[in-house]
């Protein structure tokens, strides 16, 4: 089967400061959220690797900015790294030398045809104002952001046109505060709320900003929503499917696109005792500050079913009360990272947003195909040859196409990831790049056969795909 690909479909690669840059230059006091998780809980980073080394992009960048040209890739999404950009959190002196680094990515990205998509935070809070603040909790830190924004802006501006707010804004205190399984491990349902609600009203804040500052450009926030699917046709288990879609997913879809809670969302959380408790001006610059556009991370379904037990009052409440996660018997498995495969996702949550929201342009910022022990796919040349993953984007990207056959607004699909790198435990266990990074000091670099394919991706405009993958 061939696939035409509209000629202003955008193809491009992701990553971030944190997972590629490492420490290299990085002064005393200027640990992120993820140093200082890395710090304490080394054991639990596959082999110890972690934000340390990374990539060494702050070295090699030059290196990668190269391949990128080389690939011919046009976008690249990646983040600055806030923990770095200061040397002081609270008079906001910025670090010239990170400031710079910066400069000069964006400049040498533009000069090899790649545009730059820069990200705020991409689990990057400074340490310092987790430590003083407690983070996200705090309306100070809230204030800190947005004048961290406006000092991004203003420096990189006038070549950043395309901009976000945030990385996967629930993950963090889904991890640490919601679910405890992540460094500090301190479970307080209430405050996992209150970071939703401050990085939303932190988005509407960058947001309004922006469009005082510039008229060329345009800003939104990368979510990553999960496709959920009930067990069955009953409605229990369609209630469960409502429910899990009401805390994970809408919860920033409402505020970022509609500028509003729902109601059945504040009446849950007050009956629980998770209210933000908003004010009517914070709702406000919500309700008159929605994004410009979306990216969206997706990687596998979600699949729940009514819950069977009654829930324990004795626990601290959590939205698992209204669904059980159901294992769907035969499915399709990414066994290196124990995630399902299932590439409908893309066209289900084309008709998702197409059904429910306003025809707000997004793309895909992050889909992609982890594997462990990549060098044992290695052809005599020594370059990978990574079929499955070439099969995954195939897949993905199919029915990404056919949703905007059927109306999507979807503009593009970047892949994550541009190279190898450091992912929150799994380290380099799993690897996702287009290009292949050695565990060697200098962390040799080389194209994988994906490499080649997704460049004639892009040249070419046409995906090739056997009948009997896209269903099998």
């Amino acid at each position: 089967m061939e696939i035409s690909i509209p000629k202003d479909f955008v193809i491009g690669a992701a990553s971030s400061a944190w997972q590629t840059e490492g420490w290299k230059g990085k002064r005393e006091g200027q640990d992120s959220f993820i140093d200082s998780w890395y710090k304490n809980e080394r054991f639990v980073w596959h082999e110890g690797y972690g934000p340390g080394v990374a990539t060494n992009f702050i070295e090699n960048y030059d290196k990668d900015i190269a391949l990128m040209k080389e690939i011919h890739l046009t976008h690249y999404r990646t983040s600055i790294n806030w923990s770095r950009f200061f040397t002081d959190y609270e008079n906001l002196i910025v670090d010239e030398e990170y400031a710079k680094h910066i400069d000069t990515v964006i400049d040498q990205q533009i000069e090899a045809g790649v545009e730059p998509m820069i990200c705020l935070e991409h689990y990057e809070v400074p340490k310092y104002l987790m430590d003083k603040y407690d983070g996200w909790s705090s309306k100070h830190v809230l204030e800190l952001y947005v004048q961290y924004a406006q000092i991004a802006f203003e420096r990189y501006g006038n070549r950043v046109k395309n901009w976000f707010t945030f990385n996967e804004p629930i993950v963090v205190q889904t991890r640490c505060y919601l679910d405890a399984v992540r460094w500090p491990h301190e479970q307080n349902t209430k405050k996992w709320m209150l970071w939703n609600y401050h990085k939303a009203l932190a988005t509407a804040r960058a947001v309004d900003l922006y469009h005082k500052k510039q008229n060329d450009g345009r800003i939104g926030c990368i979510l990553n929503p999960e496709m959920v699917y009930p067990r069955s046709s009953s409605p229990e288990d369609q209630n469960a499917a409502k429910m899990y879609d009401l805390f994970f997913n809408r919860i920033f879809f409402d505020p970022m696109i509609n500028g509003e809670y729902s109601e059945e969302l504040i009446d849950i959380c007050k009956e629980h005792g998770i209210y933000f408790d908003p004010t009517a001006e914070e709702l406000a610059v919500i309700k008159n500050n929605p994004v410009d556009f979306l990216g969206i991370n997706q990687y596998y379904p979600k699949r729940v079913r009514a819950p069977r037990y009654k829930w324990n009052d004795q626990t601290p409440f959590h939205p698992e009360k209204y669904y059980e996660s159901f294992d769907l018997p035969g499915k399709r498995m990414n066994n290196s990272r124990g995630w399902e495969i299932y590439p409908e996702i893309m066209y289900d949550m084309s008709m998702y947003l197409k059904n429910n929201y306003r025809a707000i342009p997004w793309l895909i910022t992050e889909n992609g195909m982890g594997r462990e022990q990549e060098e044992l796919y290695k052809n005599k040349e020594g370059i990978v040859q990574d079929d499955y993953r070439i099969d995954f984007i195939s897949q993905h990207l199919y029915h990404l196409l056919r949703g905007i056959e059927d109306g999507s607004t979807c503009e593009g699909y970047m892949l994550w990831a541009f190279t190898d790198c450091v992912s929150p435990m799994n380290a380099f266990k799993n690897r996702y790049g287009l290009v292949r990074i050695e565990l060697d000091k200098q962390r040799t670099r080389s194209l994988k056969k994906s490499a080649f394919w997704y460049r004639s991706l892009i040249d070419e405009r046409k995906l090739f795909i056997d009948d009997i993958a896209v269903f099998k």
